[in-house]
Formats: C-alpha cells, structure tokens, sequence
C-alpha cells in the first residue's frame, strides 16, 4: 500500500508526540454512518466516535465527540458548556467552519481550535477511533490522548 497522505488531525498528534494508528477503510458514499465505518474498517462500534458540529446560544461553535451508536443530547451539550441551548449547525456550515466535510469531520487539525466536549463512555476504552479528518481514514488513540490534544472536556452527552 503506497504511504498515506498524512492529514492536519495526524500532523497535530505528531506535533504532540502522541501516538496513534491510522486505519482505512472503504467509503460508501451513500452511508457515512459511524456503524458503517465500524463494519468496513473491521472495528468494535462501542470504539468508534463521531464528531458532531453544534452552536451554543452562550459559546458559539462546540465539537461533540460521542459514539457512533449514540445521539446526542443536546440538553446535555448545553449544560456541560455553560449554554442554554444549543442546535446542530447547517450542514452546509460544516466545511466553510472547520475545513472539513460530513463523514470526515475530526475534533483535531479544524480550522479554528474549537471547545471539544468528549462523551464519557470513551473513557472506558483503551483506545477509541475518531475520523483523521478525511472519509476513509480513522485514527486510533487512548481517549485520554484526544482530551490532551484537543482539551477535551469530558461530560455525559447522550441519554
């Protein structure tokens, strides 16, 4: 396999001298989802978090990290923020706000170092698998690596 065109989230971790895997897998166009991912990449769905891109009334833009089989609370998101509310940005606001697009969205390397809120269920794991900031590629680190590299805060985020 040729060497893979590192991406600005694998470029952070390096910078950080924290270690990580990089795992591909095929992209399906038509199914993004966390659970596809997790099927294709031959990896546990339990591992495999999404990052969601969401507004607060209060903070602006907040990155949510939570599993691919959860959905978020949004109650949960506010108060873990210190926001009354807060809403799922436009899908078309995805690219133009953190330089990346749906199904390749990583809480590392956006345009801006956005406020990352990490689910607590990523705490139990060993290792937990995050987009590398392009579809077709994971990246597998200890969760208590993302929270070092992005300052994640660490809340309950689903029901």
């Amino acid at each position: 396999m040729s060497k893979l065109k590192k991406t600005n989230a694998a470029r952070l971790l390096d910078k950080l001298k924290i270690p990580y895997e990089i795992k591909t897998y095929e992209v399906d166009e038509n199914d993004l989802s966390a659970v596809h991912v997790a099927e294709t990449a031959g990896l546990d769905i339990e591992t495999v978090f999404k990052t969601l891109v969401t507004r607060g009334d209060k903070s602006g833009v907040i990155m949510a990290v939570i599993n691919g089989n959860d959905e978020i609370n949004l109650k949960h998101l506010a108060k873990a923020s210190g926001n009354k509310s807060v809403e799922m940005i436009a899908l078309k606001e995805l690219l133009p706000l953190t330089g990346y697009i749906r199904g390749g969205c990583s809480p590392l390397g956006a345009k801006k170092d956005y406020p990352v809120y990490l689910d607590s269920k990523a705490m139990t794991h060993e290792k937990i698998s995050i987009s590398a900031g392009q579809r077709g590629m994971q990246l597998l680190l200890s969760p208590q690596d993302l929270v070092k590299a992005t300052n994640a805060t660490v809340a309950d985020l689903v029901e």
